[in-house]
């Protein structure tokens, strides 16, 4: 399976050319040029490593980071323009796994990657990816769900829906939001505007008919009313 980067930078040509290296290795790259877009691409749980620039527009890259580490291990390696030890130190200090400054060889930035998949990958288990909340569980390895011992079929976009939800319980998404997350492995750019975001409350009411015991009475995937949609953690 090819290894899914999401590259963040402000500077189109760092991004063009990093996203035109990388894929001349194989790998997926996923593009994000502000800290907001950032932060909710990186929690889609869509993506094995993130590079990320620390001068962002919305949202700084040591806020974004911030926000990945508060429930996720998802690797991180920091990009800056400045040289400055202070940043390197609130990096690493936030939970960076790895820290370039720029300008930077590509060369040096494939073999950092390389190096910080393999360094956690040996740290990694078939426990870690697994969610289990309740009696409602899903593997992220091999995208099966399974409620009281019994697996449910899903499509592969109510399996990315559910993973957002479950993976941030009790955080409210609005439609825009899960919109986004779900359209974020089919587009090279924004496709807002080619979708009725009432598309997203089709995707839920279909998951709820197959997670929920009650479909009518949900327990798992709720309604915050005007706002979005969240999954219960109790």
């Amino acid at each position: 399976m090819a290894i899914r980067v999401l590259i963040v930078d402000d500077e189109p040509l760092i991004l063009k050319g990093l996203r035109f290296s990388l894929e001349q290795d194989g790998y997926q790259v996923q593009e994000a040029m502000d800290g907001e877009t950032a932060l909710m691409l990186a929690q889609s749980g869509q993506f094995d490593i993130v590079l990320l620039d620390v001068m962002l527009p919305k949202m700084s890259g040591m806020d974004v980071l911030r926000g990945i580490r508060e429930n996720s291990q998802l690797p991180v390696i920091m990009l800056t323009a400045k040289g400055d030890d202070m940043d390197k130190i609130l990096g690493l200090e936030y939970g960076a796994d790895d820290y370039m400054v720029k300008p930077f060889n590509i060369l040096e930035v494939k073999a950092r990657i390389r190096s910080v998949l393999r360094r956690l990958g040996q740290q990694n288990t078939a426990a870690s990816s697994k969610i289990t909340i309740r009696d409602l569980e899903i593997d992220l390895f091999s995208r099966s769900v399974v409620r009281s011992g019994v697996e449910i079929a899903l499509t592969s976009k109510e399996f990315d829906l559910l993973h957002v939800l479950m993976e941030n319980p009790g955080r409210v998404f609005d439609r825009k939001a899960l919109m986004d997350m779900l359209n974020a492995k089919d587009r090279a750019d924004d496709v807002m505007g080619k979708h009725d975001l009432r598309t997203v409350d089709v995707y839920i009411r279909r998951l709820r008919e197959k997670v929920e015991k009650n479909p009518a009475n949900p327990e798992y995937i709720m309604t915050r009313w005007g706002v979005g949609y969240y999954f219960a953690n109790k």
